[in-house]
């Protein structure tokens, strides 16, 4: 019994496999709507990425791995290529491009869809915080060589024996400067970089300043003013753009600018003490100034000599590429004329251009012939008079550092209105009230509230033009700042020697309306706050 339920047992173990049914000779062809289509039929394939070393090649493959059955399909382990078009893989496909991607790979050369930039700080890097104050070292000198003519023409005057239409030429020399540092200053920084292109200006600016220290004859003054301005052209330029593209661009131009505006009060003073109080021939006073030049130019270079590799440096850090492909490739002179004309063409450039040539030839025309006007209509008559310039510019610079924060608390475009309109009311105040004091206090206002008006510009100037436009367009709006500040004092000088210095006031007031008329056509991008 035992024996016979153990051969049945064994007989079922022993019998042969269950046999399943074969696969078919050939995968089911299907069709997807809307993908590519294959002459084979490809069932359940694997996709395998293409290996690192082969993403540099111009067109990106992807393999597919088949696990069909025989047939006329793929064979299993076999691999069906497919090229899709040309380009970087499919993930950097689908990246957004990195602050320090090219400009012509990304919008082919298009200035108006910039990548987003890693912004610096006055802080970050480390050597910023030196590189701003060396551009207020250099427009501390600025201020005091602009500001000082108004205290200084009584006694050019004297000294050469000339009246207010030749003594005048000496504004049209600095402007013609600033205009032709306008179409030089991109060039220099391209092939020079931004340390040796301070240097330049600086140097430009001390070799001026040799023939007035040497009171040479008046013609090779004149000459003296324009190498002055081509050299103010070029460091204004370079601490525009440096300053502006920083994330606190309100704060750091209103530091360099009320640096500016320091020299500027400070200057009249000097200049009138040496004249009135010590005696010394208008000419020393110069001296002082290359003095400063010299400095400011050493400070400049040392602080901005490793410009350029910090920039690369944090961008790096913040996902940038790397400095040998961000390097800018060498331009000649088509390309620096092309670059000055596109910035010329852009409409931003052009509202700037004209309202920083009506402030500042309102700024100079006021510095330049306050003075004069308060000696003839106020009947001053000795040289004591010259410290209302001093005033102004003191104004000038309180504006600067106290009314930055609420200039950007309110907005830059609702802050100037407000406080051009009231530095319209308080010139009227100094042409019509015939009070000496009253008018020395009114003309110290206006330049508080006119302190505020170029950072603030600046500012909105560098958020509208594009980062590819911003040292040729800046160099613009410089050299046609620096025009109407030769303009309108030349236009004020030939009219006071015609009907008298009471022309003074219309001018500017004319000139405050012009920058409210452009002020209003200025686009008003919001600024960015990462």
């Amino acid at each position: 019994m035992d024996a016979m339920m153990l051969h049945g047992l064994i007989a079922v173990e022993s019998a042969p496999p269950l046999q399943l049914p074969s696969a078919p000779g050939k995968a089911l062809h299907r069709k997807y709507p809307g993908a590519p289509q294959e002459t084979s039929a490809i069932e359940l394939q694997h996709l395998t990425r293409t290996p690192e070393s082969n993403k540099s090649a111009s067109a990106s493959r992807l393999s597919f791995v088949s696990t069909s059955g025989a047939g006329n399909g793929p064979q299993p382990g076999t691999t069906t290529n497919a090229n899709f078009s040309s380009g970087p893989e499919l993930e950097d496909q689908s990246r957004p491009g990195t602050p320090n991607a090219s400009s012509s790979s990304l919008n082919n050369g298009s200035a108006n869809n910039d990548t987003a930039e890693a912004m610096q700080s006055i802080m970050n890097p480390y050597m910023n915080r030196w590189r701003l104050l060396a551009m207020c070292l250099i427009n501390l000198s600025n201020g005091m060589s602009d500001s000082a003519p108004g205290a200084l023409i009584p006694a050019i005057e004297e000294y050469y024996n000339i009246g207010y239409a030749v003594v005048s030429l000496i504004f049209v020399g600095n402007a013609l400067g600033f205009i032709a540092g306008a179409f030089f200053v991109d060039a220099i920084r391209e092939r020079l970089g931004r340390a040796k292109t301070l240097a330049v200006g600086q140097g430009l600016i001390s070799l001026g300043y040799i023939p007035m220290v040497a009171t040479a004859p008046y013609p090779a003054i004149v000459v003296s003013f324009f190498f002055v301005g081509f050299g103010m052209s070029i460091n204004l330029a370079m601490g525009n753009v440096f300053c502006g593209s920083l994330s606190n661009s309100t704060t750091a131009l209103s530091m360099m600018h009320g640096s500016y505006g320091i020299g500027g009060t400070v200057g009249p003073l000097l200049a009138t003490s040496l004249v009135t109080v010590f005696g010394v021939i208008w000419s020393r006073y110069y001296a002082l100034s290359l003095g400063l030049a010299a400095l400011g130019g050493v400070c400049g270079t040392c602080a901005f000599w490793d410009y350029e590799r910090d920039t690369q440096q944090h961008l790096g850090s913040t996902g940038g590429q790397s400095a040998g492909a961000a390097a800018a490739p060498h331009r000649d002179w088509r390309a620096d004329v092309t670059a000055m004309v596109a910035a010329l063409s852009n409409r931003v450039v052009l509202l700037g251009a004209l309202f920083i040539f009506a402030y500042q030839g309102a700024e100079v025309s006021i510095s330049g012939w306050v003075n004069t006007f308060l000696m003839d209509s106020r009947h001053v008559s000795d040289g004591s008079v010259g410290y209302v310039t001093a005033g102004f510019w003191g104004g000038i610079t309180l504006g600067r550092f106290l009314l930055a924060p609420p200039a950007h608390r309110i907005g830059e475009k609702l802050f100037v209105v407000i406080v051009v309109v009231g530095a319209c009311a308080f010139q009227l105040v100094v042409w019509l009230v015939p009070n000496l004091i009253g008018n020395a206090v009114a003309v110290a206002i206006v330049g508080l509230l006119l302190g505020p008006v170029y950072p603030c510009a600046a500012a909105v100037f560098m958020r509208n033009i594009s980062k590819q436009k911003q040292v040729s367009g800046m160099g613009v709006i410089s050299a046609f700042g620096s025009s109407g500040g030769a303009a309108a004092p030349f236009t004020t000088g030939l009219l006071a020697q015609a009907v008298g210095t009471f022309v003074l006031h219309p001018i500017v007031i004319a000139l405050f309306v012009v920058m409210m008329v452009c002020w209003y056509a200025l686009p008003n991008k919001p600024k960015r706050s990462e």
